[in-house]
C-alpha cells in the first residue's frame, strides 16, 4: 500500500487500520527498525522485544511485525498482551537491545501503531530515528540477511515487574483504604490486578476485562467525561481515592474521595515532593506547560526544577541528559530514573502515593488542597495556519513581558499571569495553556490570549 507519511509522528507511529496502517506497512516498519538498530549495533547479534495490547488489530500486526523483524535478521523476545510500562520494563530489566509495542495509546478504537525503544528503553523519537525509520518504510528496499531471526517467548514479566517496583515501598505503611479503579477495558488492569492483590487496600473494578472495542468509554482519562462514571462511583462506595488509566497503561490519574479529579501538574509536584524524600536535592524534570505549583513543591522541598519540551520521549531523553531521577508529564506520564532505565512507572506511582496518603493521615482533597494556589485555563485548541507567524504575533504583542521563552513553542511570563502556546506537531492547531494567580486574571487574559489567535 502507499505510505501515509503522517502516521510517522513526534513520539510515536500511529494511523487508522487498515487505512494508513496494515500488515505490509506493520511488516515493513518491522524491517525498517530492525536495520536502523543494526547499523547501530554493528556486527551484534540483536534480541528486540515485542508486546502488544489487546486492539482488535493487534494481533495480525504484531504477527507481520515480527516477520519483518525475522527476516532481517533480528531474534525476537515475544512477551505477549503487555501494557507499555510493562513492555519498557521488559526491555530495560533484561538486558535486551531494544523493542516495539503494538499500541495506540489512547486513540479510539479504529487506529493502532508502534512505540519504539532501544537498549534500556531508550526512546526512539521523531528526531532519534523515527524519520529515518519513515525513509526506510517508504524506499521499501531492504537488504536480505542469510540468517534470519528466531522468536522465543518469555513469560513472567508482569509477575517479575510487580515484585520490582513493591520495592519501592513499604507495604505495612499502607493503610486499607477502599480504591475504584477504572481501566476502560485497557491495558492498565492487567498490572492494577495484579498490584492490588499484594496490597492492603480493597479494590473495585471498573471496566477491567480486555475489550479493544472499549465499550465503557475511550482509554482517555484526560478528556473528564471518561472519568465521569469513575468519579460518580468513588462517591457511591464511599472510596478514598480512585484511579484511571489510558489505553495501553502508561497514563495513570488519580481522582480524591469527592470525586474530583486531582490535577496532574499538582499530582507531579506531590510526587516530585515525595521522590525528594528518598533523593535529596535530586533533579526533578517537568514539561512546560504551566502550572507553576509544581516548580514550587520542586524548590520548596530541595530539589532542582528543568523545564522540558512536551512529549513524553523528549521528557525522557532531557532527563537522561541532566540526570534527573523524577519526571512528570501534564498529560499523566510519570517517569522515575530506575536501576535501569527512565520510563513510565505507575505502580510505583501509586504505591507512593499510597504510602504518602497513609502517613499523613488526611483525605486526599487535604493533602492537595494548599497547592491550589493558581487558575488553569485547561488547553484549549485553536485552528491557525500560519502557526509560526501567529506565536511570533503573540511574542510581539506580549513582548513586555518578564519573559519569553521559545523552548517549545512561545512561554511568556508576567508577574500574575503566565502562558504557554504551542503549535500540534500533525494539525494546524495552537494549543494555550495559561494560569494566573486569580481566577479573574486567568479568565480576563485567557480570552484576550485567544482573541488574538482566533481573530
Amino acid at each position: 500500500m502507499a505510505v501515509n507519511e503522517k502516521i510517522f509522528k513526534a513520539y510515536d507511529i500511529r494511523g487508522i487500520y487498515p487505512e494508513d496502517i496494515d500488515a505490509d506497512i506493520a511488516y515493513r516498519i518491522g524491517r525498517a527498525y530492525a536495520t536502523l538498530v543494526q547499523g547501530e549495533n554493528k556486527g551484534r547479534r540483536l534480541k528486540i522485544v515485542v508486546a502488544a495490547d489487546m486492539r482488535i488489530s493487534s494481533p495480525e500486526l504484531k504477527e507481520t511485525l515480527i516477520k519483518g523483524l525475522n527476516e532481517q535478521g533480528v531474534d525476537v523476545v515475544d512477551i505477549g498482551l503487555a501494557s507499555t510500562p510493562t513492555f519498557y520494563f521488559g526491555v530495560a530489566n533484561y538486558g535486551y537491545d531494544g523493542g516495539m509495542q503494538v499500541s495506540a495509546s489512547h486513540n479510539p478504537k479504529e487506529y493502532n501503531g508502534f512505540k519504539l525503544v532501544r537498549k534500556n528503553a531508550i526512546p526512539v523519537s521523531g528526531d532519534t530515528g523515527i524519520m529515518d525509520i519513515k525513509e526506510l518504510v517508504k524506499k521499501n528496499d531492504f537488504t536480505d540477511p542469510e540468517d534470519k531471526g528466531t522468536i522465543e517467548t518469555k513469560e513472567g514479566v508482569l509477575d517479575d515487574q510487580v515484585e520490582h517496583d513493591l520495592k519501592y515501598a513499604d507495604l505495612s505503611r499502607i493503610k486499607p483504604f477502599k480504591v475504584v479503579a477504572d481501566t476502560a477495558n485497557s491495558m492498565g488492569s492487567p498490572y492494577l490486578e495484579a498490584l492490588f492483590a499484594k496490597l492492603p487496600c480493597r479494590l473495585i473494578k471498573m471496566n477491567f476485562e480486555l475489550d479493544g472495542n472499549f465499550p465503557a468509554h475511550q482509554a482517555d482519562p484526560y478528556k473528564e467525561e471518561n472519568v465521569a462514571d469513575l468519579q460518580k462511583r468513588i462517591v457511591e462506595e464511599r472510596a478514598d481515592l480512585g484511579i484511571a488509566t489510558d489505553g495501553d497503561g502508561d497514563r495513570i490519574f488519580f481522582i480524591d474521595e469527592r470525586g474530583e479529579t486531582v490535577p496532574p501538574y499538582i499530582l507531579r509536584g506531590l510526587l516530585a515532593k515525595i521522590f525528594l524524600k528518598d533523593k535529596p536535592g535530586a533533579t526533578i524534570c517537568y514539561d512546560i506547560r504551566p502550572g507553576r505549583i509544581t516548580r514550587d513543591m520542586i524548590i520548596e522541598n530541595g530539589g532542582k526544577p528543568v523545564v522540558t519540551r512536551v512529549g513524553h520521549s523528549l521528557i525522557k531523553e532531557k532527563m537522561m541528559e541532566v540526570g534527573a531521577y523524577f519526571g512528570g508529564e501534564s498529560s499523566g506520564h510519570f517517569f522515575l530514573h530506575t536501576e535501569n532505565g527512565y520510563y513510565e512507572v505507575p505502580m510505583i506511582v501509586t504505591l507512593k502515593i499510597l504510602e504518602e496518603l497513609s502517613a499523613s493521615g488526611k483525605t486526599f482533597s487535604e493533602l492537595i488542597s494548599p497547592y491550589k494556589k493558581y487558575f488553569h485555563s485547561g488547553e484549549i485548541n485553536s485552528e491557525v495556519e500560519d502557526k509560526e507567524g501567529m506565536m511570533k504575533n503573540l511574542a510581539e504583542m506580549f513582548k513586555d513581558a518578564n519573559d519569553i521563552s521559545y523552548l517549545d513553542g512561545v512561554t511568556i511570563e508576567f508577574d500574575d499571569f503566565w502562558f504557554n502556546v504551542r503549535p500540534s506537531n500533525t494539525e494546524p492547531l495552537l494549543r494555550l495553556n495559561l494560569e494566573a494567580k486569580t481566577r479573574e486574571k486567568m479568565e480576563e487574559m485567557r480570552d484576550k490570549v485567544l482573541a488574538i489567535i482566533r481573530r
